[in-house]
């Protein structure tokens, strides 16, 4: 078991966390909240070995890495014979959990699903003592797919996911069919524009959460002010690792896992992309890691999705772009009715 840093955390707390959202899996009409509830007594282990899935489905893939016996969750299920699979990669701050709604829009258009939990997260194998990468996170999901005998795939992955997705893309451009990126991160170089920053610092963030941080961020960057009942929901698996009897170990991988963020860009490779793909972005989205520590010398404004959507598309030699005006980081949550729209317009052009 790796020491963890003793930390001050003395102003920790002040920090601008400005990185990738949390979200829930909301159907089209929420329902509000009508009270906030009681979640002092909610408590996770690191695997959230009783936190329950949508999914009745969970699978666990072994595998070796880095000199560690692993478990990968993952839910798989077949399409119709002839139909594609559609692989979702999820990102920093969710699980597989929140794919369940696009997970049942896609069977019943008949394509086939795979939703890994990635390592470090959800309820696989979270290693204290890893050198986390895209590169590596990449490879084991090709391992994954190898393992279920799934040649090709459309690959979708959300915030995190999407610079994941787009590195997977890069490393196995045989064995995807599209690349479907939704509101990604990494559409910036971070550390031209921000400072570089230590993991203490990172951890020292996540030590500091309190179920009362996490709801109130969420409510002011990811859903413009808005709260509902299952917006509210899927906040759960993050409060009750942070109360939790694993909670410094959780702490530890999440700063860990922020690392590849700002050392490991994909935008830098966006030219090399030889798949097609298309961009779904929420305009509204202004999710900018770095953004609280920004060198001196910089003036640019990270994450202005309104803007960021154009400069891309132009990088990758075989890119389009559909925009959702008014919608934030997260629209398969926010607005599943707008978002299938696009998805199923991204999903045609696979045909």
């Amino acid at each position: 078991m790796i020491k963890f840093p003793e930390i001050l955390l003395s102003g920790a707390a002040a920090l601008a966390l400005a990185l990738m959202p949390l979200s829930a899996c909301a159907q089209a009409d929420p329902v509000m909240a009508e009270s906030a509830p009681d979640l002092t007594g909610l408590s996770y282990d690191k695997r959230l070995t009783d936190y329950d899935y949508a999914f009745d489905d969970v699978r666990m893939f072994s595998l070796h890495s880095q000199g560690q016996a692993l478990e990968m969750a993952y839910i798989y299920r077949p399409g119709e014979p002839g139909m594609p699979v559609v692989t979702l990669m999820h990102g920093k701050n969710f699980n597989a959990d929140y794919w369940k709604t696009t997970s049942d829009h896609l069977q019943g258009l008949g394509f086939g699903v795979l939703i890994p939990d990635q390592i470090g997260f959800g309820k696989s194998s979270r290693p204290e003592s890893y050198q986390y990468s895209f590169a590596a996170l990449a490879s084991h999901t090709h391992a994954l797919m190898d393992s279920l005998g799934i040649e090709t795939s459309i690959v979708m992955g959300h915030s995190m996911g999407g610079m994941l997705a787009s590195r997977f893309a890069l490393m196995y451009p045989d064995t995807v069919d599209r690349l479907i990126l939704l509101n990604p991160i990494g559409l910036e170089n971070y550390l031209e524009y921000a400072q570089y920053k230590d993991t203490e610092f990172f951890y020292a963030q996540e030590l500091s959460k309190t179920a009362e941080s996490i709801a109130a961020y969420q409510k002011k960057n990811y859903y413009d002010g808005a709260w509902n009942a299952n917006y509210e929901a899927l906040t759960h698996h993050l409060i009750g690792q942070a109360q939790g009897p694993d909670s410094k170990a959780v702490a530890w991988v999440n700063a860990l896992t922020y690392d590849m963020i700002f050392t490991q860009p994909v935008v830098t490779d966006f030219p090399n992309l030889d798949v097609p793909t298309s961009l779904i972005l929420g305009t509204r989205d202004r999710t900018g890691p770095g953004r609280g520590w920004m060198r001196e010398d910089a003036s640019y404004e990270l994450g202005r999705y309104d803007q960021l959507g154009k400069r891309t598309v132009a990088l990758i030699p075989q890119a389009d772009l559909i925009e959702l005006e008014g919608l934030g980081h997260s629209p398969h949550i926010e607005a599943f009715d707008r978002f299938v729209i696009a998805l199923d317009q991204a999903l045609a052009k696979a045909e």
